[in-house]
Protein backbone atom coordinates (compact mmCIF):
# COMPACT_ATOMS: atom_id res chain seq x y z
CA UNK A 1 0.00 0.00 0.00
CA UNK A 2 1.25 3.48 -0.92
CA UNK A 3 2.07 5.57 2.15
CA UNK A 4 1.21 8.35 2.45
CA UNK A 5 -1.63 8.45 -0.08
CA UNK A 6 -1.50 11.75 -1.96
CA UNK A 7 -5.05 13.03 -2.30
CA UNK A 8 -6.11 16.02 -4.40
CA UNK A 9 -9.47 17.56 -3.55
CA UNK A 10 -10.92 19.81 -6.25
CA UNK A 11 -13.75 22.05 -5.04
CA UNK A 12 -15.33 25.21 -6.41
CA UNK A 13 -15.04 27.17 -3.16
CA UNK A 14 -13.16 26.88 0.12
CA UNK A 15 -12.47 28.96 3.20
CA UNK A 16 -13.37 31.80 3.66
CA UNK A 17 -16.58 30.66 1.95
CA UNK A 18 -18.80 28.98 4.54
CA UNK A 19 -21.12 26.82 2.43
CA UNK A 20 -21.84 23.29 3.57
CA UNK A 21 -19.50 21.53 1.15
CA UNK A 22 -16.68 23.91 2.05
CA UNK A 23 -17.14 23.36 5.78
CA UNK A 24 -17.33 19.58 5.35
CA UNK A 25 -14.12 19.41 3.30
CA UNK A 26 -12.44 21.86 5.68
CA UNK A 27 -13.30 19.62 8.64
CA UNK A 28 -12.31 16.36 6.91
CA UNK A 29 -8.99 17.42 5.39
CA UNK A 30 -7.01 17.74 8.67
CA UNK A 31 -8.40 14.39 9.86
CA UNK A 32 -7.24 12.76 6.65
CA UNK A 33 -3.79 14.28 7.17
CA UNK A 34 -3.71 12.64 10.60
CA UNK A 35 -4.41 9.28 8.94
CA UNK A 36 -1.36 9.21 6.65
CA UNK A 37 -2.84 11.15 3.72
CA UNK A 38 -1.00 13.95 1.96
CA UNK A 39 -3.97 16.19 1.20
CA UNK A 40 -3.99 19.09 -1.29
CA UNK A 41 -7.05 21.29 -1.85
CA UNK A 42 -7.46 23.01 -5.23
CA UNK A 43 -10.06 25.76 -5.42
CA UNK A 44 -10.86 29.08 -7.06
CA UNK A 45 -9.05 32.14 -5.85
CA UNK A 46 -11.41 34.67 -4.29
CA UNK A 47 -10.60 38.40 -4.04
CA UNK A 48 -8.41 39.09 -1.03
CA UNK A 49 -7.12 35.53 -0.69
CA UNK A 50 -3.62 34.16 -1.25
CA UNK A 51 -2.75 31.89 -4.15
CA UNK A 52 -1.28 29.37 -1.68
CA UNK A 53 -1.52 28.87 2.06
CA UNK A 54 -1.85 26.15 4.66
CA UNK A 55 -5.10 25.97 6.59
CA UNK A 56 -5.06 23.66 9.60
CA UNK A 57 -1.90 22.14 8.14
CA UNK A 58 -3.53 21.41 4.74
CA UNK A 59 -2.04 22.97 1.58
CA UNK A 60 -4.65 25.05 -0.25
CA UNK A 61 -3.90 25.99 -3.87
CA UNK A 62 -6.13 28.76 -5.26
CA UNK A 63 -6.47 28.91 -9.02
CA UNK A 64 -6.98 32.22 -10.86
CA UNK A 65 -10.26 32.76 -12.69
CA UNK A 66 -10.79 35.33 -15.43
CA UNK A 67 -13.74 36.75 -17.29
CA UNK A 68 -17.39 35.64 -17.42
CA UNK A 69 -18.64 32.24 -16.31
CA UNK A 70 -17.45 30.09 -19.23
CA UNK A 71 -14.05 31.77 -19.40
CA UNK A 72 -13.66 31.52 -15.63
CA UNK A 73 -14.32 27.78 -15.74
CA UNK A 74 -11.78 27.29 -18.52
CA UNK A 75 -9.10 29.33 -16.75
CA UNK A 76 -9.71 27.46 -13.48
CA UNK A 77 -9.53 24.07 -15.19
CA UNK A 78 -6.35 24.89 -17.10
CA UNK A 79 -4.55 26.19 -14.01
CA UNK A 80 -5.78 23.30 -11.85
CA UNK A 81 -4.57 20.65 -14.33
CA UNK A 82 -1.09 22.21 -14.39
CA UNK A 83 -1.04 22.17 -10.58
CA UNK A 84 -2.24 18.56 -10.46
CA UNK A 85 0.58 17.56 -12.81
CA UNK A 86 3.00 18.99 -10.24
CA UNK A 87 1.27 17.42 -7.22
CA UNK A 88 0.98 13.98 -8.91
CA UNK A 89 -1.87 12.71 -6.70
CA UNK A 90 -2.69 9.03 -6.29
CA UNK A 91 -6.43 9.82 -6.30
CA UNK A 92 -8.52 12.90 -7.16
CA UNK A 93 -11.79 13.74 -5.40
CA UNK A 94 -13.98 16.31 -7.17
CA UNK A 95 -16.80 18.02 -5.28
CA UNK A 96 -19.58 18.97 -7.75
CA UNK A 97 -20.21 17.70 -11.29
CA UNK A 98 -19.16 20.92 -13.03
CA UNK A 99 -15.67 22.42 -13.39
CA UNK A 100 -14.25 20.34 -10.48
CA UNK A 101 -15.39 17.07 -12.11
CA UNK A 102 -14.31 18.20 -15.58
CA UNK A 103 -10.89 19.16 -14.21
CA UNK A 104 -10.53 15.79 -12.47
CA UNK A 105 -11.47 13.85 -15.60
CA UNK A 106 -9.03 15.74 -17.83
CA UNK A 107 -6.30 15.20 -15.26
CA UNK A 108 -7.18 11.49 -15.17
CA UNK A 109 -6.65 11.24 -18.93
CA UNK A 110 -3.11 12.61 -18.44
CA UNK A 111 -2.13 10.74 -15.27
CA UNK A 112 -4.35 7.65 -15.17
CA UNK A 113 -5.36 8.12 -11.52
CA UNK A 114 -8.78 7.15 -10.06
CA UNK A 115 -11.39 9.88 -9.76
CA UNK A 116 -14.23 10.25 -7.25
CA UNK A 117 -17.08 12.73 -7.76
CA UNK A 118 -19.45 13.93 -5.01
CA UNK A 119 -22.58 15.86 -6.10
CA UNK A 120 -23.66 18.05 -3.18
CA UNK A 121 -27.20 18.90 -4.21
CA UNK A 122 -30.28 17.42 -5.82
CA UNK A 123 -33.58 18.51 -7.33
CA UNK A 124 -34.30 20.93 -10.21
CA UNK A 125 -31.19 23.03 -9.56
CA UNK A 126 -29.03 20.21 -8.24
CA UNK A 127 -25.92 18.85 -9.94
CA UNK A 128 -27.55 16.21 -12.16
CA UNK A 129 -30.46 18.30 -13.41
CA UNK A 130 -28.29 21.35 -14.04
CA UNK A 131 -25.70 19.45 -16.03
CA UNK A 132 -28.46 17.95 -18.20
CA UNK A 133 -29.44 21.47 -19.25
CA UNK A 134 -25.93 22.66 -20.00
CA UNK A 135 -24.16 22.70 -23.34
CA UNK A 136 -23.16 19.12 -24.23
CA UNK A 137 -24.70 18.01 -20.95
CA UNK A 138 -25.70 14.54 -22.15
CA UNK A 139 -22.24 13.99 -23.63
CA UNK A 140 -20.62 15.03 -20.35
CA UNK A 141 -22.84 12.62 -18.42
CA UNK A 142 -21.92 9.83 -20.82
CA UNK A 143 -18.24 10.62 -20.29
CA UNK A 144 -18.71 10.57 -16.50
CA UNK A 145 -20.56 7.25 -16.70
CA UNK A 146 -17.66 5.75 -18.58
CA UNK A 147 -14.68 7.25 -16.77
CA UNK A 148 -15.51 8.27 -13.19
CA UNK A 149 -14.40 5.45 -10.88
CA UNK A 150 -16.87 6.23 -8.12
CA UNK A 151 -19.69 8.61 -7.26
CA UNK A 152 -20.46 9.34 -3.61
CA UNK A 153 -24.17 9.64 -2.78
CA UNK A 154 -24.62 11.85 0.28
CA UNK A 155 -28.37 11.22 0.38
CA UNK A 156 -30.99 8.88 -1.08
CA UNK A 157 -32.23 11.63 -3.38
CA UNK A 158 -28.76 12.19 -4.84
CA UNK A 159 -28.35 8.43 -5.27
CA UNK A 160 -31.70 8.15 -7.09
CA UNK A 161 -30.68 10.93 -9.50
CA UNK A 162 -27.34 9.27 -10.25
CA UNK A 163 -29.15 5.99 -10.85
CA UNK A 164 -31.58 7.80 -13.14
CA UNK A 165 -28.80 8.93 -15.47
CA UNK A 166 -27.33 5.45 -15.73
CA UNK A 167 -24.62 5.39 -13.05
CA UNK A 168 -24.31 1.72 -12.13
CA UNK A 169 -24.94 0.59 -8.55
CA UNK A 170 -21.40 -0.74 -8.16
CA UNK A 171 -20.03 2.74 -8.85
CA UNK A 172 -22.31 4.56 -6.40
CA UNK A 173 -21.16 4.55 -2.77
CA UNK A 174 -23.41 5.97 -0.04
CA UNK A 175 -21.49 8.11 2.45
CA UNK A 176 -23.50 10.66 4.40
CA UNK A 177 -22.06 14.01 5.42
CA UNK A 178 -20.80 14.15 8.98
CA UNK A 179 -20.19 16.71 11.72
CA UNK A 180 -17.57 17.07 14.44
CA UNK A 181 -19.77 16.32 17.44
CA UNK A 182 -17.07 17.54 19.84
CA UNK A 183 -16.74 21.02 18.37
CA UNK A 184 -20.47 21.26 17.68
CA UNK A 185 -21.91 20.31 21.06
CA UNK A 186 -24.56 21.61 23.48
CA UNK A 187 -23.80 24.19 26.15
CA UNK A 188 -25.38 24.82 29.55
CA UNK A 189 -27.90 27.61 30.10
CA UNK A 190 -25.23 29.76 31.78
CA UNK A 191 -22.73 29.17 28.97
CA UNK A 192 -25.40 30.09 26.44
CA UNK A 193 -26.08 33.41 28.17
CA UNK A 194 -22.36 34.16 28.28
CA UNK A 195 -22.09 33.50 24.54
CA UNK A 196 -25.09 35.72 23.87
CA UNK A 197 -23.42 38.52 25.80
CA UNK A 198 -20.14 38.14 23.88
CA UNK A 199 -21.97 38.14 20.55
CA UNK A 200 -24.17 41.11 21.42
CA UNK A 201 -27.41 39.12 21.42
CA UNK A 202 -30.51 39.42 23.63
CA UNK A 203 -30.82 36.97 26.53
CA UNK A 204 -34.58 37.09 26.98
CA UNK A 205 -35.97 36.99 23.43
CA UNK A 206 -36.03 34.37 20.64
CA UNK A 207 -32.90 34.10 18.52
CA UNK A 208 -33.27 32.45 15.11
CA UNK A 209 -30.32 31.56 12.90
CA UNK A 210 -29.63 31.02 9.21
CA UNK A 211 -26.16 29.99 8.05
CA UNK A 212 -25.21 29.44 4.42
CA UNK A 213 -24.84 30.99 1.00
CA UNK A 214 -27.13 33.92 0.29
CA UNK A 215 -28.33 32.48 -3.01
CA UNK A 216 -31.83 32.42 -4.59
CA UNK A 217 -32.42 28.71 -3.90
CA UNK A 218 -31.92 29.27 -0.17
CA UNK A 219 -35.08 31.44 -0.02
CA UNK A 220 -33.68 33.63 2.74
CA UNK A 221 -36.10 36.37 1.64
CA UNK A 222 -38.98 34.14 2.73
CA UNK A 223 -37.42 33.83 6.19
CA UNK A 224 -36.71 37.55 6.49
CA UNK A 225 -40.31 38.43 5.58
CA UNK A 226 -41.65 35.83 8.01
CA UNK A 227 -39.50 37.21 10.82
CA UNK A 228 -41.60 40.38 10.92
CA UNK A 229 -44.41 38.30 12.46
CA UNK A 230 -42.07 37.07 15.21
CA UNK A 231 -41.03 40.65 15.95
CA UNK A 232 -44.69 41.58 16.39
CA UNK A 233 -44.85 39.16 19.34
CA UNK A 234 -41.28 39.49 20.64
CA UNK A 235 -39.95 43.01 20.16
CA UNK A 236 -36.32 42.06 20.91
CA UNK A 237 -36.28 38.89 18.78
CA UNK A 238 -33.24 38.59 16.50
CA UNK A 239 -32.71 36.68 13.26
CA UNK A 240 -29.01 36.09 12.65
CA UNK A 241 -27.88 35.74 9.03
CA UNK A 242 -24.41 34.24 8.58
CA UNK A 243 -22.85 34.08 5.14
CA UNK A 244 -22.58 35.99 1.91
CA UNK A 245 -23.61 35.51 -1.69
CA UNK A 246 -25.25 36.94 -4.78
CA UNK A 247 -28.43 37.99 -2.96
CA UNK A 248 -26.80 39.78 -0.04
CA UNK A 249 -27.52 43.34 -1.22
CA UNK A 250 -31.14 42.48 -2.04
CA UNK A 251 -31.69 40.76 1.30
CA UNK A 252 -30.20 43.63 3.25
CA UNK A 253 -32.53 45.94 1.34
CA UNK A 254 -35.71 44.09 2.37
CA UNK A 255 -34.65 43.38 5.96
CA UNK A 256 -36.53 45.13 8.76
CA UNK A 257 -35.68 45.59 12.43
CA UNK A 258 -34.47 42.44 14.15
CA UNK A 259 -32.53 40.98 11.20
CA UNK A 260 -28.81 40.96 11.93
CA UNK A 261 -26.37 40.25 9.07
CA UNK A 262 -23.01 39.06 10.41
CA UNK A 263 -21.42 38.18 7.05
CA UNK A 264 -19.06 35.23 6.63
CA UNK A 265 -17.70 34.13 10.00
CA UNK A 266 -14.68 31.97 10.77
CA UNK A 267 -16.55 29.76 13.22
CA UNK A 268 -20.31 29.23 13.15
CA UNK A 269 -20.35 27.03 16.27
CA UNK A 270 -20.65 29.86 18.86
CA UNK A 271 -23.61 31.32 16.98
CA UNK A 272 -25.36 27.94 16.90
CA UNK A 273 -24.77 27.46 20.62
CA UNK A 274 -26.09 30.96 21.38
CA UNK A 275 -29.25 30.66 19.26
CA UNK A 276 -32.66 29.15 20.06
CA UNK A 277 -33.37 27.50 16.70
CA UNK A 278 -32.00 27.16 13.18
CA UNK A 279 -34.04 27.71 10.02
CA UNK A 280 -33.31 26.48 6.51
CA UNK A 281 -36.00 27.59 4.00
CA UNK A 282 -34.17 26.41 0.86
CA UNK A 283 -35.91 24.65 -2.03
CA UNK A 284 -33.11 22.10 -2.53
CA UNK A 285 -30.36 20.52 -0.48
CA UNK A 286 -28.19 17.45 -0.69
CA UNK A 287 -27.64 16.61 2.96
CA UNK A 288 -27.32 19.92 4.76
CA UNK A 289 -24.13 20.34 6.77
CA UNK A 290 -25.71 23.33 8.52
CA UNK A 291 -28.58 21.14 9.78
CA UNK A 292 -26.10 18.51 10.96
CA UNK A 293 -24.07 21.13 12.83
CA UNK A 294 -27.20 22.62 14.39
CA UNK A 295 -28.47 19.24 15.55
CA UNK A 296 -25.06 18.37 16.99
CA UNK A 297 -25.36 21.54 19.10
CA UNK A 298 -28.84 20.37 20.21
CA UNK A 299 -30.25 23.35 18.31
CA UNK A 300 -33.75 22.55 17.00
CA UNK A 301 -34.41 23.03 13.29
CA UNK A 302 -37.19 24.42 11.11
CA UNK A 303 -36.66 23.37 7.49
CA UNK A 304 -38.40 22.75 4.19
CA UNK A 305 -39.97 19.39 3.50
CA UNK A 306 -37.56 18.34 0.75
CA UNK A 307 -35.84 14.96 0.34
CA UNK A 308 -32.44 15.74 1.88
CA UNK A 309 -33.98 17.48 4.89
CA UNK A 310 -36.45 14.66 5.45
CA UNK A 311 -33.55 12.25 5.96
CA UNK A 312 -32.41 14.37 8.91
CA UNK A 313 -35.66 15.68 10.38
CA UNK A 314 -38.72 13.79 11.50
CA UNK A 315 -41.50 16.34 11.86
CA UNK A 316 -42.56 16.75 15.47
CA UNK A 317 -39.76 14.49 16.75
CA UNK A 318 -36.48 16.33 16.22
CA UNK A 319 -37.65 19.40 14.30
CA UNK A 320 -40.39 20.99 12.23
CA UNK A 321 -40.92 20.84 8.47
CA UNK A 322 -42.90 23.10 6.14
CA UNK A 323 -43.64 22.96 2.42
CA UNK A 324 -41.23 24.91 0.18
CA UNK A 325 -42.18 28.55 -0.49
CA UNK A 326 -45.16 28.37 1.89
CA UNK A 327 -44.59 31.43 4.03
CA UNK A 328 -47.74 30.94 6.14
CA UNK A 329 -46.52 27.48 7.18
CA UNK A 330 -43.07 28.87 7.91
CA UNK A 331 -44.55 31.58 10.13
CA UNK A 332 -46.57 28.97 12.02
CA UNK A 333 -43.48 26.85 12.71
CA UNK A 334 -41.41 29.88 13.70
CA UNK A 335 -44.09 30.92 16.17
CA UNK A 336 -44.07 27.42 17.68
CA UNK A 337 -40.27 27.43 18.04
CA UNK A 338 -40.18 30.96 19.43
CA UNK A 339 -42.83 30.44 22.07
CA UNK A 340 -42.23 26.90 23.35
CA UNK A 341 -38.84 26.37 24.99
CA UNK A 342 -39.86 22.88 26.14
CA UNK A 343 -40.38 21.84 22.50
CA UNK A 344 -37.01 23.31 21.57
CA UNK A 345 -35.32 21.28 24.30
CA UNK A 346 -37.10 18.08 23.24
CA UNK A 347 -36.24 18.50 19.56
CA UNK A 348 -32.67 19.50 20.36
CA UNK A 349 -32.03 16.43 22.46
CA UNK A 350 -33.52 14.13 19.80
CA UNK A 351 -31.46 15.79 17.07
CA UNK A 352 -28.21 15.42 19.01
CA UNK A 353 -28.97 11.75 19.63
CA UNK A 354 -29.43 11.07 15.91
CA UNK A 355 -26.14 12.80 15.09
CA UNK A 356 -24.25 10.58 17.52
CA UNK A 357 -25.91 7.50 16.05
CA UNK A 358 -25.44 8.19 12.33
CA UNK A 359 -23.67 11.39 11.34
CA UNK A 360 -20.39 11.89 13.19
CA UNK A 361 -17.46 13.32 11.27
CA UNK A 362 -15.23 10.41 12.30
CA UNK A 363 -17.63 7.94 10.72
CA UNK A 364 -17.65 9.94 7.48
CA UNK A 365 -13.84 10.25 7.45
CA UNK A 366 -13.36 6.53 8.05
CA UNK A 367 -15.67 5.67 5.16
CA UNK A 368 -13.74 7.99 2.84
CA UNK A 369 -10.41 6.53 3.96
CA UNK A 370 -11.56 3.01 3.13
CA UNK A 371 -12.76 4.16 -0.29
CA UNK A 372 -9.56 6.06 -1.12
CA UNK A 373 -7.32 3.17 -0.07
CA UNK A 374 -9.40 0.66 -2.00
CA UNK A 375 -9.23 2.69 -5.20
CA UNK A 376 -5.48 3.25 -4.88
CA UNK A 377 -4.65 -0.37 -4.04
CA UNK A 378 -6.86 -1.79 -6.81
CA UNK A 379 -5.88 0.70 -9.52
CA UNK A 380 -9.30 2.34 -9.53
CA UNK A 381 -11.53 -0.71 -9.13
CA UNK A 382 -14.18 -1.06 -6.44
CA UNK A 383 -14.50 -4.83 -6.87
Amino acid sequence: MISPVRLAIVIHGYYPRIGGAERLVGAMAPRLQENDFDVHVLTRRLPGTQSYERIDGVPVHRMPVFGPKAAASISFTAAAILRLLKIRPHVIHAHEMFSPATTAMLAQSLMGVPVIVTPHSSGPIGDVERIKRRFLGQQRLAFFRKRVNCFISISKDVDDELKGVGILAERRISIANGVDERRFSPVSANEKKQLQGKLGLPQDAPIGLFCGRLAPEKRVDLLINAWAYIRNQYQQAVLLILGTGSEEAYLRGIAKEGVDFRGPVDDVAPYMKASDFFCLPSIREGLSVAILESQACALPVVATRIPGNCELIEHGVNGLLFEPDQQDQLIEELITMSGRPEIRAQFGEAGRKRILEKYTLQRTVEQHIRLYRQLVSSNGSLK
